[in-house]
């Protein structure tokens, strides 16, 4: 796993997301979730890619029940990206490439 995504924790959530300066990208998981073991090294690659201009931050929603909840997820994996506290959009599923750039591209020039 890359060194540039952060684990949060419902603890830590809303100091390393809601908090955050740069925009963030939450990919809710667990390690049972097949489609979420498929998108995950293209969160990395993103991780990698957008280091500087965007913060990406993984939760293990079976560990951490609550902020999950506090935003309506549903099914995993689920992506959420996040600016200045709000909700920017999000995606569920094992998306392709292309989409989880675009979704990026809403906050990241």
């Amino acid at each position: 796993m890359s060194d540039k995504v952060l684990h949060v924790t419902d603890k830590s959530f809303d100091l390393e997301v809601l908090k955050s300066d740069t925009p963030v990208l939450v990919d809710f998981w667990a390690t049972w979730c097949a489609p979420c073991r498929a998108i995950a090294p293209i969160v990395e690659e993103m991780a990698e890619t957008y280091s500087g201009k965007l913060k990406v931050a993984k939760m293990n929603v079976d560990d951490n029940p609550a902020t999950p909840g506090r935003y309506g997820v549903r099914g995993i994996p689920t992506l959420i990206l996040f600016k200045k506290g709000e909700v920017v959009d999000q995606v569920v599923g094992a998306v392709p490439k292309s989409q989880v750039q675009g979704l990026i591209a809403k906050v990241v020039s």
